[in-house]
């Protein structure tokens, strides 16, 4: 019997291969244009017929480095994300997270675990102004890229990149950054999700054509206007710049429609009831129309004894037969005195429960800039001025999510999406939870526009870095939530994860001295990791939920881990001996078994921890004689 091993290039260790699954699916569409494996272009091009694209001038937007944006995309990441249960809120219970690293790479290591189930994305990514940082991805090896940038390796980390006009490629940088995250994030909507991008005049344009490109110009939604400011600038150079806009686009426009907001006090006063009818409160409306029938054109007697028409050239709403049965039931006003021209009676009761959304949001409905900020420094959050207001987040939230969705954030900032979610969760009694992702961006204390930032991670014992003050805004969100609505059984807490490199050792040969290659990766995880490193990088892997359930059990001596209800059996004990294996492996059987679980079970153990090739040899016997087939070692 064999305990087949895992490595590092196994796809058991690797992000989700976007390429594996594109060409199994277009397998799965167009089986006959596949020839031993491979696409055949001259089949798949006749089964396309005229919707394929043959000139060679083509309508788009182009620019340098778009190929090496969709290579970036389609690479896998071998890294990890290690759980930080000290820098978390409610560990043990809660089903939000947040993820401190690049966030390229996080949304490859989400492709197996999250995709398909986000139902809202929204992101306030840089607005490429010449001040903000755009980040330099590496196709090579994005993790070193990332521990070097973010000062984790052999550099100071911070942001040195600033994208300036000057470097003659000012969109394209940005570009080049925001393509291949758009395209990871469309793969984790679900299909009636929908992605809503913060951006300004600067690359709205870009912005629109890019997500045409990645997502289908038949699923472009439309673009929300934001009164960002509540006042003009008087020192505007040519017109007060006083908002923003919101690109909304679905995942399947035909699947997706936006939530109603709730009636206002406003709205609904319009309606009264001056007749006392018992179908409650209602508003009168016209009768007329302005497209003209004969047929509707005719002659009504008020109770009052006066004759009335429509108005030239228009007709009434309604034929002559209707209209008696609509005064037969009380659904024709005729005024006070019976003498106004008919008006049809619409009962609140009977309209549509909610407001259809508006492509323009006023400061008064959903804040303004300063409103993020006056936020902020109420829970003594300091250094951070670019945020946008929670009321804003939270109609986003409203509009496009439901009670049980997932939202994501992965240009996390501030942590105000998270922050948002909780207080909609509150109004509405939802359980949506978050998904935030940020860049440990370094703050530089000699530069004047981060002094406050930095002093005030300083104050707060944190390192001076954006996802610190991200973690530290949210755990005071979080208890001034707690403490104001003591009520509240909702989930206010989060997870953290910290993006890192794979806790298996990666197979680097020195081809002048192999003996002492294969030597050295021998114990194939990495020194200083944890068990719970290993626990979740095999979750993340195998597409299991980051706050999946996780159970412990002591089997003689040793710990063993269910997580997601049997779908892994997981022992990470550092020595398995002889004596070890039969009640080990009948113990885990045991439970198994009372599990019952409705998944096809895989058992981990450590390599290196079976003393001898008969020990791994027993345990593997018993296990498969039992039915537990699917057995690895890391």
């Amino acid at each position: 019997m064999a305990i087949d091993p895992i490595t590092q290039g196994d796809p058991f260790t690797q992000s989700e291969d976007i390429v594996a699954r594109n060409i199994e699916q277009l397998r799965v569409l167009f089986p006959e244009a596949f020839v031993e494996g491979k696409i055949d272009f001259d089949v798949l091009r006749q089964l396309l017929g005229s919707a394929l694209e043959e000139r060679e001038e083509k309508y788009g937007l182009t620019w340098f480095g778009k190929e090496r944006a969709r290579q970036l995309a389609r690479t896998t990441s071998t890294g990890t994300l290690r759980p930080c249960p000290a820098d978390s809120v409610d560990w043990e219970t809660t089903q939000n997270i947040v993820i401190e690293g690049d966030n390229l790479e996080v949304l490859k290591l989400l492709q197996k675990s999250f995709a398909g189930k986000v139902k809202l994305i929204y992101i306030d990514p840089p607005y490429n102004t010449g001040k903000d940082f755009v980040y330099p991805d590496d196709y090579v090896d994005g993790i070193k890229n990332y521990l070097k940038l973010t000062g984790q390796t052999d550099q100071a980390g911070f942001a040195v990149s600033s994208n300036s006009e000057s470097s003659g490629r000012f969109h394209t940088a940005w570009l080049n950054m925001m393509y291949p995250r758009l395209k990871l994030a469309r793969n984790l909507l679900s299909d009636d999700g929908v992605i809503l991008i913060s951006i300004d005049d600067g690359e709205v344009d870009n912005l629109r054509k890019i997500c045409t490109e990645i997502f289908g110009e038949d699923n472009f939604v439309t673009t929300i206007i934001w009164q960002k400011k509540y006042s003009p600038s008087n020192d505007a150079k040519w017109l007060s710049d006083n908002h923003d806009y919101l690109i909304l686009v679905a995942k399947n426009k035909a699947q997706w429609r936006p939530r109603l907001l709730p009636r206002t006090e406003e709205a609904n006063a319009r309606y009264s009831n001056p007749d006392g009818d018992p179908r409650g409160d209602w508003k009168p409306s016209g009768l007329d129309v302005k497209t003209y029938s004969e047929e509707y054109d005719y002659e009504i007697t008020t109770p009052s004894g006066r004759i009335v028409r429509p108005p030239a050239g228009a007709c009434w709403r309604v034929s002559k037969e209707r209209f008696a049965e609509m005064v037969a039931e009380n659904r024709i006003w005729f005024g006070r005195n019976g003498s106004n021209v008919p008006a049809i009676k619409r009962f609140l009761n009977e309209v549509k429960q909610g407001i259809t959304p508006l492509t323009i949001w006023l400061y008064e409905e959903v804040g303004h800039n300063q409103e993020a900020t006056q936020e902020l420094r109420a829970l003594g959050v300091l250094g951070f001025e670019s945020t946008k207001p929670v009321r804003l987040l939270a109609r986003a939230i409203q509009m496009c999510s439901s009670n049980g969705d997932v939202v994501l954030d992965f240009f996390a900032g501030s942590g105000t999406t998270g922050h948002a979610a909780w207080v909609q969760n509150i109004a509405d009694g939802g359980s949506r939870r978050f998904i935030l992702v940020q860049l440990p961006e370094k703050i530089d204390p000699q530069n004047p526009s981060q002094s406050i930032a930095a002093d005030f991670c300083d104050r707060i014992g944190k390192p001076r870095n954006i996802a610190e003050i991200t973690k530290e805004r949210l755990r005071r969100a979080s208890r001034k939530i707690k403490e104001e609505t003591p009520e509240n059984n909702g989930d206010l807490g989060f997870r953290v994860f910290k993006l890192d490199a794979s806790n298996i050792v990666t197979w680097d040969p020195d081809r002048d001295n192999l003996p002492a290659s294969l030597s050295n990766s021998v114990p194939h995880l990495k020194e200083g990791r944890s068990e719970a490193d290993i626990l979740y990088e095999l979750l993340l892997k195998r597409g299991i939920d980051l706050c999946a359930p996780i159970e412990t059990r002591d089997i003689n001596g040793k710990i063993l881990y269910n997580v997601g209800q049997g779908a892994l059996l997981v022992c990470l004990a550092a020595e398995i001996t002889r004596n070890d294996t039969e009640p080990l492996a009948l113990g885990i059987v045991k439970w198994h078994k009372e599990l019952n679980s409705p998944h096809e079970t895989t058992c981990v153990f450590r390599d290196h921890a079976f003393v001898d090739d008969v020990a791994k040899s027993n345990l593997a016997a018993i296990l498969e004689q039992n039915g537990l087939l699917n057995i690895r070692s890391l």
